[in-house]
């Protein structure tokens, strides 16, 4: 694998050597200081140029980059929407293990948006055309204290979904059940959870990509407990981390009620583990 010197030299070469190519600025975990270094880090870069269609055209101008196992043109897709005109992706595997996530992107196009993303550098920048940016820093992905209303509204989800989670296990559904807890009810706990470490951290980190951090904050039983959460196809392992994501999110979101001064909904949450519970001993005995 090669080395970030190695990379940074061949990223800059290039854009030394092609005069389309005016500026260079990179962004994503590379730029965080609070994020560890390790080598599978991307390399998130974008080349600010005259123009993208010369870019686009010739899809070899790329090979300068090293082997290609396998790559990407996201803007090449029928499911998303593009503007090739103003920037353009190339999303490459290499195979010595490197990944880069290459933009071109247009002048105007660049200037309009680079401050968009605080964890942003300059690496080159040819003709001064790029405006002074404060250094790279996450306070843009900080957590963020909600409002009494987000509150309330995140518990109120969690609770009802819940039922979903019971009748899907009732029915031994378990796709429908994975579904349930990983697209609305486990969000909802991550959620409380940010919310918790923001109180305790005053409001002043980032718990990462998919909140992948968080263990840097929670206790150690209650990030276990959040692990035991991610059940597998067993329905029997699927209720014991149902009742594992009720103990986790209620403690969390009493807390967070409680440090912010809004009051939890105490028996909306009983009501809810009780239904859960009723239900669980009605498969236990059809068993």
């Amino acid at each position: 694998m090669r080395s970030e010197q190695e990379m940074y030299s061949v990223i800059l070469e290039t854009a030394k050597e092609d005069a389309r190519i005016k500026a260079v600025y990179m962004n994503g975990s590379r730029t965080n200081e609070n994020v560890p270094k390790d080598m599978f880090q991307d390399y998130d870069i974008v080349y600010v140029v005259e123009e993208t269609g010369s870019f686009i055209a010739d899809k070899e101008w790329i090979a300068v980059f090293g082997e290609i196992l396998y790559m990407q043109y996201p803007d090449e897709s029928p499911n998303y929407p593009s503007d090739k005109k103003n920037h353009y992706g190339y999303l490459m595997q290499f195979a010595d293990g490197i990944r880069m996530d290459l933009t071109i992107q247009s002048v105007d196009y660049a200037l309009q948006h680079i401050e968009d993303d605080r964890l942003c550098k300059i690496l080159l920048d040819k003709d001064n055309i790029l405006p002074e940016i404060e250094a790279a820093a996450d306070c843009q992905y900080w957590v963020k204290k909600p409002t009494k209303e987000q509150y309330l509204a995140a518990c109120n989800e969690f609770w009802w979904c819940t039922n979903n989670l019971a009748k899907g296990l009732w029915r031994e559904e378990i796709p429908y059940v994975q579904d349930m807890a990983n697209g609305i009810v486990r969000p909802e706990l991550i959620r409380m959870l940010n919310w918790k470490v923001g109180i305790l951290t005053d409001w002043s980190v980032s718990t990462g990509k998919s909140s992948k951090y968080l263990y840097r904050w929670l206790s150690e039983e209650e990030w276990k407990l959040l692990l035991s959460t991610y059940f597998d196809g067993n329905v029997d392992h699927a209720w014991k981390s149902v009742f594992d994501m009720c103990g986790l999110f209620g403690n969390a979101a009493q807390f967070v009620g409680r440090k912010l001064g809004w009051e939890y909904n105490e028996k909306e949450g009983k009501a809810a583990r009780a239904f859960l519970e009723e239900v669980y001993q009605i498969c236990r005995t059809i068993v």
